[in-house]
């Protein structure tokens, strides 16, 4: 299999296995759909890494087999190849990118797609789709500028131009910049202590900073307002409140 979940301390790893480059050809794509749409419905899966390995995330497309598409085919396939990446995006859980090596193109908005970033100090990222006569086809344009900022986005995705780790902390396109032997330790690391906290409270977070990006602040504060009240018919929340009452602030064990 080209992707692979494996889960473990509540963490569900979305192992990208396709060598040498984790070159994103349609069958990974919808395998990547699929995988997500399982670390969704799977309770023992709490939170996210994706990880394409030590050496490199994902170089990209498969451009050999984008190369033989057509308008017809393409116009097919454009809604599909979004369709695999909004399911990592909307994964309800905290996911978090641990970045080795190249994240090019369909890597780069892979990457874009999870809740945080944990780059290694050999990361290259960027959106090179331009070289090729294109842009960014799987949320690029979208999620690039919602992270960096507009003027931003346009100057990686009209250059074309790959960033080293360094500038793209700079920049704000990953959080994290680590020894490239360490990242899956700490995307790991990040991911497990959060599996551990209030998983309802945790998705209610997501889904109100998301949907206030994508709509206006009346709707973004009606999510949050109605997530808010919500949380107070959950047992984490009665587990919360009680512990932080009788043995002080954040000493709540969540199940």
């Amino acid at each position: 299999m080209t992707v692979n979940l494996e889960v473990a301390e509540g963490v569900g790893t979305l192992r990208l296995d396709r060598p040498p480059m984790n070159a994103l050809d349609v069958a990974t794509q919808d395998r990547l759909k699929e995988l997500a749409e399982e670390a969704t419905r799977r309770d023992d899966v709490r939170a996210v890494v994706i990880y394409g390995g030590e050496k490199v995330f994902a170089a990209g497309a498969d451009i050999k087999e984008m190369q033989a598409m057509d308008h017809a085919a393409m116009i097919v396939r454009a809604r599909a190849l979004q369709d695999s990446f909004t399911a990592v995006a909307r994964i309800p859980k905290p996911v978090v990118a641990a970045v080795t090596g190249y994240a090019l193109g369909g890597g780069c908005e892979l990457a874009l797609c999870a809740d945080f970033r944990i780059a290694g100090e050999n990361a290259k990222l960027g959106q090179p789709e331009i070289l090729l006569g294109l842009i960014p086809g799987a949320g690029g344009t979208q999620r690039l500028s919602r992270l960096v900022g507009p003027s931003r986005a346009k100057d990686l995705i009209f250059t074309g131009r790959q960033v080293k780790a360094e500038e793209a902390l700079t920049l704000g396109l990953v959080d994290r910049v680590v020894p490239a032997g360490e990242v899956y330790a700490q995307a790991h690391a990040w991911a497990a202590r959060l599996a551990k906290g209030p998983a309802i409270a945790l998705r209610a977070a997501k889904e109100a900073v998301d949907t206030g990006l994508e709509t206006d602040i009346e709707t973004g504060l009606a999510v949050e307002r109605n997530w808010f009240a919500g949380l107070f018919a959950t047992e984490d929340r009665e587990r919360g409140m009680r512990s932080f009452v009788e043995e002080g602030p954040g000493k709540a064990k969540f199940g």
